[in-house]
């Protein structure tokens, strides 16, 4: 649940192709994208979620799936 939408907001902020997969593994630095985009792209899904990501720990997420989990445990506790 978590994780797919925070994909979506990922292929369409980057105008993905529907056909680009995006996992868990996925990780934002690795799609080549540059810091503005990442800034932007945080501020999506905190606005999408209803939550504040603190930038300490934003260094603690290597791939969406942590972003996810975080997100997750901040909803879920």
């Amino acid at each position: 649940m978590y994780f797919e939408k925070i994909a979506d907001i990922v292929r369409h902020h980057l105008a993905l192709d529907e056909k680009i997969e995006i996992t868990p593994e996925s990780s934002l630095k690795g799609m080549k994208i540059d810091s503005l985009d990442v800034v932007e792209i945080i501020m999506k899904i905190e606005d999408a979620f209803e939550i504040e990501i603190p930038d300490e720990k934003f260094k603690d997420f290597h791939n969406l799936g942590d972003i996810a989990d975080y997100i997750k445990s901040v909803k879920e506790s």
